[in-house]
């Protein structure tokens, strides 16, 4: 993964600016020797924003600026001059990217909109010149307010796929076969597990010019949940997705043991994925005749639509595109995403996890275990317009 261009993990030092000192000074001038404090005040150092923009759909601009320091604001000067504000920065990212402090797990903020902008670290702001601190009975300050400290933080962003449909099966199910055949994508496809290295997206066209979109996860195999294979690295791009299309080969043993080995590899990742809309694709049903196909219909789960469907020969694929649109536009799925949006709970990263996942991305960072991450107290993050 180390060449791949898709790039879902970033960790960056990030640093505000520190404000500018005020300055103290007194105006001595030929014919007005004592004209008192004319310190001006220090400017404030630099802020750095997070910037959602469509335009990125990964980390790959930020793999290597592991750095990045906002301006510090400049000292006040004589005659009530004004010190220079910090530039501030703006890191872009795409659509769907979570941020996590790196030292800690926490969640930190969020970002899902084109053009929203989240405060990530604020710069510190300019001490206040001894002009500031004049009065009948102090009419002479010698003293000015140094410029607040910067702040810093370490932060992972994590980017999670989103899209409508997210197909969810173990390697070789016939997930990238069945994107193809749907859309214009075109994942790699070959006869061998773990085919589909890193996650991709293709629009499925539907009647009258509708379209929706649909993430192709590299397979799921049991004990994903615990970082076997890649579950640990992709078990998050569904966590995003309105709808969720289980696969199993028609070929399989058990359909429903392995549609269950799935389901509860989702529950012991995150339990609110449950929650979502389900949707059962039974592959590779060129193998199958309509006797053993009738026969398998007994032994599936009642509790999910299931469809019989063969990505090769193009069986059923049509009656799978109007089972996923009836599902992503019926009126549960609509107050679902709608509650979802707003009162969406991130979790804090699992420390034990975090260090895996931080492992396979090559980084070397010893943690240190904290007993009460409610104690660890952050600056408010705040959603401002782009004008703000």
């Amino acid at each position: 993964m180390a060449e791949s261009n898709f790039v879902d993990y970033v960790k960056i030092c990030c640093r505000s600016g520190k404000g500018g000192k005020g300055s103290m000074h007194l105006k001595r001038m030929k014919y007005n020797p004592n004209g008192g404090p004319d310190g001006g005040d220090g400017g404030r150092g630099g802020n750095i924003y997070l910037r959602g923009n469509h335009n990125y759909w990964t980390l790959l601009h930020l793999r290597y600026q592991r750095h990045i320091f906002a301006e510090h604001g400049g000292n006040g000067g004589r005659d009530k001059c004004h010190g220079t504000d910090g530039k501030d920065i703006y890191i872009d990212v795409p659509c769907g990217t979570v941020v996590y402090n790196a030292e800690t797990g926490k969640y930190v903020c969020d970002v899902t909109e084109d053009g929203q902008v989240v405060m990530l670290l604020k710069g510190g702001r300019g001490g206040l010149g001894n002009f500031q601190f004049r009065s009948a009975t102090n009419q002479a300050p010698r003293y000015a307010q140094p410029g607040e400290p910067m702040q810093e933080m370490t932060v992972i962003l994590e980017l999670k796929l989103l899209a409508d449909v997210g197909l969810v099966g173990f390697p070789n199910a016939g997930k990238s076969t069945l994107v193809s055949a749907l859309s214009n994508a075109r994942p790699k496809i070959a006869n061998y597990p773990f085919t589909t290295m890193e996650p991709s997206l293709g629009i499925v066209g539907y009647r009258d010019d509708k379209s929706f979109v649909m993430a192709d996860i590299p397979g799921i195999i049991e004990g994903a949940s615990e970082g076997k294979g890649l579950g640990l690295r992709f078990l998050r791009h569904i966590e995003r997705n309105s709808l969720l299309l289980f696969m199993v080969p028609g070929d399989t043993d058990d359909i429903k043991k392995e549609y269950d080995i799935l389901l509860n590899e989702l529950r012991n990742f995150n339990p609110d994925m449950l929650d979502k809309h389900r949707v059962l694709a039974v592959t590779k049903c060129d193998l199958l005749d309509e006797e053993l196909i009738d026969m398998l219909r007994d032994t599936l789960p009642d509790d999910v639509p299931v469809v019989f469907i063969s990505a090769v020969t193009g069986m059923g694929l049509t009656e799978l595109k109007d089972v996923l649109w009836a599902e992503l536009n019926s009126e549960s799925n609509k107050l679902q995403a709608i509650t979802a949006d707003d009162v969406i709970v991130h979790k804090d990263k699992d420390m034990s996890r975090f260090a895996m996942e931080l492992a396979d991305e090559g980084e070397d960072i010893e943690f240190v275990e904290i007993e009460d991450l409610e104690d660890v107290e952050y600056d408010e993050i705040e959603d401002i317009d782009e004008e703000g």
